[in-house]
């Protein structure tokens, strides 16, 4: 789509069932459907597939490329986590398929902090943020959440990072990494919280979730200049400085 606009561009076709993933790595956008394929499209060819990735054995339902546009994230219903290099082809296999997690994978987020950094979700029978090395395929960390992580979101600024919920408190959480602690919880959702995006400064982040309401958060202050000043979670409990993570409009 043009988005200023408004106007259709292109159609490309490939899936035979609904496409429910996305993620661009420059001209090449792969779509990840309920068929269980992950589809390379480059948008600037007339035979735009040029990769069919299978390996998933139920819907694919997140993809993330990383940031040096290298690695492919898949996660998928059928529990599992694939690591694809960029010049995979339709006959190629996963660099990793990473088993751990024990429910659909759908929260992946590339960290813009630690090349080869990745953090993943799991569902409602696995409830845990998952922290891997890409490069060896190893796991790094795993924290019980205590809910369904439907997406995770880095803070650019700072390490921190982001998670949404879905039952039973649809709340986001923002958590110190690497120590994990939680630094805030954010309230306000009625049902699972599916969509996170950050705003270009980084400084806001934009919910959208099942109860059919976008939600704007004042969530990533940018690093403050004095050193003294520097938010840490100790400071943000009740206090006046909490203030700055707190809802500031929503849209239904």
């Amino acid at each position: 789509w043009d988005v200023r606009a408004k106007k259709q561009l292109r159609k490309m076709n490939g899936h035979s069932d609904r496409v429910g993933a996305l993620s661009w790595n420059r001209h090449v956008l792969s779509s990840g459907g309920r068929d269980n394929l992950i589809i390379n499209h480059d948008v600037r060819i007339a035979e735009h597939k040029v990769a069919n990735l299978a390996s998933h054995t139920q819907e694919v339902c997140g993809l993330a490329w990383s940031p040096d546009g290298m690695t492919l994230a898949s996660g998928a219903n059928d529990n599992k986590l694939c690591l694809w290099d960029a010049a995979a082809s339709s006959t190629s296999r996963p660099r990793y398929e990473l088993t751990e997690h024990q429910a659909a994978v759908k929260a992946l987020a590339w960290s813009p902090h630690e090349r080869n950094l990745l953090a993943t979700g799991g569902g409602t029978a696995d409830r845990c943020i998952k922290f891997w090395n890409a490069q060896s395929g190893s796991m790094l960390q795993s924290v019980d959440t205590g809910s369904q992580v439907c997406a995770l979101q880095w803070n650019p600024h700072e390490k921190e990072i982001l998670s949404s919920h879905g039952f039973a408190r649809n709340q986001l959480c923002l958590w110190k990494y690497p120590t994990m602690a939680k630094v805030k919880e954010l309230e306000g959702h009625t049902a699972r919280v599916l969509h996170m995006a950050a705003s270009p400064d980084g400084s806001s982040v934009v919910s959208a979730a099942a109860d059919e309401t976008l939600r704007f958060w004042d969530v990533f202050a940018p690093p403050c200049k004095s050193s003294g000043a520097k938010r840490g979670a100790s400071d943000l409990p009740g206090g006046a400085k909490s203030k700055k993570l707190s809802r500031t409009m929503h849209i239904r």
